[in-house]
């Protein structure tokens, strides 16, 4: 085979193929999770693969540019790749439900695609699943879209996870205090993401931050655990914003109890997204064998109004290539149902295909083989595919 050859037969950077058993767990645990958010009454919406290049532009507040996907079509026009659902799915409820005062509830599956670069060692193509609530505000909705992300989670097998929940207006009630610009407060958002204490120490010494407000800032790094943290967070709170933004959080962790999921939740009051769209409660779910979050979202109450219609959303998103892979190392996919039988025939064709016929009747997915190979190279076979027995008529 000559090189152009060989080269056909492999995948680009940052995409492979799913196939046999693996891919069978990916839709079966797909499959589970979906249904939690159907008993919610979350509706399926699908939105294109692609899209203009305005609806995940830096205004939205969505991926870096120099990580889009980008072509053109025949008119010039600039398209993207979809890298993220939020957006598509806040730009098809403007156009198809702008005067709808009633919530709306959707929920997707789909692949979205991101250009990272190599060295993160990150799938560039992804499947994705989750849930939009529109037009609702409440501390309600948020606490629903929390525990629904958990009963869903545990419906498709997980069992020890954690969903760790902020509020950005915490974080931003803090900079109005300090009377930080624009710039400071995207450096500190990176400090302060990525813990590091000493890097937002000398930001704010260097900007001459007063020292109260220089060392509220500094102190949100330490404000994550369990309920407590909320008490110590309203004591570092000395402005209007922040101390909202904790008793919304105080109010949707009562919320949470009478759902019965908050001994899976926990606070992080340094969580900030890279998703600027986020405006009040935002959360990530955690497992043991996954290397980052398997499930984000939050509140964006301005991202509809960019698209034309203003109305208050929350939300999430599970990475299902993580969580698969979170679920094989843990030995907890949920078992298959593997009704495959292949079925291995050394006579009259009619009888063999009669007896085909049969089995997929009762709904056996059955393929039929003529003989003409050692039957232990058949049971090998079967073994290998996926084929739950293999039958010699």
């Amino acid at each position: 085979m000559d090189f152009n050859g060989k080269r056909l037969v492999h995948t680009p950077e940052g995409v492979r193929d799913i196939y046999g058993k693996e891919f069978a767990n990916k839709q079966n645990i797909q499959r589970l999770f979906g249904e939690k958010l159907h008993s919610f009454g979350y509706q399926d919406i699908q939105t294109p693969t692609f899209e203009f290049f305005d609806v995940f532009s830096r205004e939205i507040g969505t991926i870096p540019s120099k990580e889009l996907y980008k072509f053109f079509d025949k008119e010039g026009n600039t398209l993207v790749l979809r890298p993220d659902f939020t957006p598509s799915i806040a730009r098809c409820a403007a156009k198809y439900f702008m005067d709808e005062t009633i919530p709306l509830r959707f929920c997707y599956a789909g692949n979205n695609f991101i250009n990272t670069s190599n060295l993160q060692g990150k799938l560039k193509e992804t499947t994705q699943m989750g849930a939009e609530l529109i037009g609702d505000a409440s501390a309600e909705a948020d606490a629903e879209m929390i525990a629904m992300l958990v009963e869903a989670l545990l419906n498709a097998g997980l069992k020890e996870f954690q969903v760790s929940v902020g509020q950005i207006d915490f974080f931003k009630g803090l900079c109005e205090q300090a009377s930080l610009d624009e710039e400071t407060i995207q450096e500190l958002r990176e400090f302060i993401s990525n813990r590091n204490e000493f890097g937002a120490q000398e930001l704010l010494e260097r900007k001459n931050i007063p020292g109260k407000a220089r060392d509220a800032l500094l102190r949100v790094s330490s404000l994550f655990g369990s309920y407590d943290i909320l008490d110590r967070a309203l004591e570092n709170a000395d402005n209007p914003r922040s101390i909202k933004a904790v008793e919304r959080l105080k109010e949707i962790y009562e919320l949470l109890k009478l759902y019965g999921v908050e001994r899976y939740v926990s606070f992080d009051l340094a969580m900030v997204s890279k998703y600027h769209y986020y405006t009040g409660v935002i959360f990530s779910a955690y497992t043991y064998q996954a290397g980052s979050a398997i499930a984000k979202g939050g509140r964006y109450d301005g991202l509809l109004e960019k698209f034309g219609k203003a109305a208050p959303a929350t939300g999430f998103v599970v990475m299902i290539d993580d969580l698969v892979t979170a679920l094989t190392r843990q030995n907890r996919c949920p078992a298959l149902e593997n009704k495959n039988l292949l079925l291995v025939y050394d006579g009259d064709i009619a009888t063999a295909i009669k007896e085909a016929k049969s089995y997929r009747d009762q709904g056996y997915s059955t393929v039929l083989m003529k003989l003409e190979k050692d039957k232990q190279c058949y049971t090998a076979f079967a073994e290998e595919n996926h084929f739950s027995q293999v039958r010699f008529i």
